[in-house]
């Protein structure tokens, strides 16, 4: 699934513009309409809401598990990290950098990674989350797609071009050549065509590379950087 700013309505809630957002003055200069900021604001919420999973829709670093993880010495390095992530967003994506979120489970890896999705949406970049189990079987579906449904190659282009692919739980599939085939694919599209990444997984270096293939982890690592390891108590009680 992927979320962007929508098109602004075609009328004026304001009945100042003809419904496009802007005000053509008499020298024939334009200027944005009063209601335009306002609808975009409304456009990035109905795309937060429409991509974005329910639980995390009110994530911020203003509130649990955030807060608690900033207080962490265990977390808190990682946290700042995505909070600078976060500041050169537009930069970030336009790079083609990603974030790798690694460590226990319940520790604030989905939650700061869904983080990054939101304010990539709210920015008006295109996103698409998946968990990879249901990455695999959204595949899967694609081979058995009648003519009203996205072919696979047609699934596959919405993968590798969608501005920020956020893959969670990376390795919890069991493995096989289908998978490792298609994980390598996608992730070596997007890094040949500079496209940024978030992932999380609770597996460390040498079993992410024997449950997906060291191919697959070499470009995750070139598109990503260094895993951002959070490890402690588990955290998603706390969620608000």
């Amino acid at each position: 699934m992927t979320g962007a700013v929508e098109r602004l309505p075609r009328s004026c809630p304001l009945g100042i513009c003809d419904g496009s957002g802007w005000i053509v003055n008499d020298d024939d200069s334009a200027s944005p309409c009063d209601c335009r900021e306002r609808r975009i604001r409304q456009a990035r919420t109905r795309g937060v809401r429409s991509v974005l999973p329910a639980k995390y829709q009110g994530v911020g670093f203003d509130r649990p598990p955030l807060t608690e993880m900033a207080r962490d010495p265990a977390a808190r390095q990682v946290v700042e990290h995505v909070r600078g992530y976060i500041g050169e967003l537009g930069a970030r994506i336009a790079g083609g950098d990603g974030l790798w979120l690694t460590g226990d489970i319940g520790t604030g890896k989905t939650t700061l990674a869904m983080l990054v999705s939101k304010s990539a949406i709210e920015a008006g970049h295109s996103v698409a989350i998946y968990s990879l189990p249901r990455l695999l079987a959204r595949i899967r579906r694609t081979y058995d797609a009648d003519a009203s449904e996205l072919s696979y190659l047609d699934f596959f282009r919405r993968l590798t071009s969608v501005e920020l692919l956020h893959i969670d739980d990376l390795g919890a599939e069991k493995s096989s050549d289908w998978v490792l085939e298609q994980l390598y694919a996608i992730v070596d599209e997007r890094y040949v065509e500079g496209r940024a990444m978030v992932v999380t997984t609770n597996l460390d270096l040498p079993q992410l590379e024997a449950q997906i293939g060291p191919r697959t982890v070499s470009r995750l690592a070139e598109i990503c950087g260094d895993p951002l390891p959070l490890f402690g108590t588990d955290q998603r009680y706390r969620v608000a």
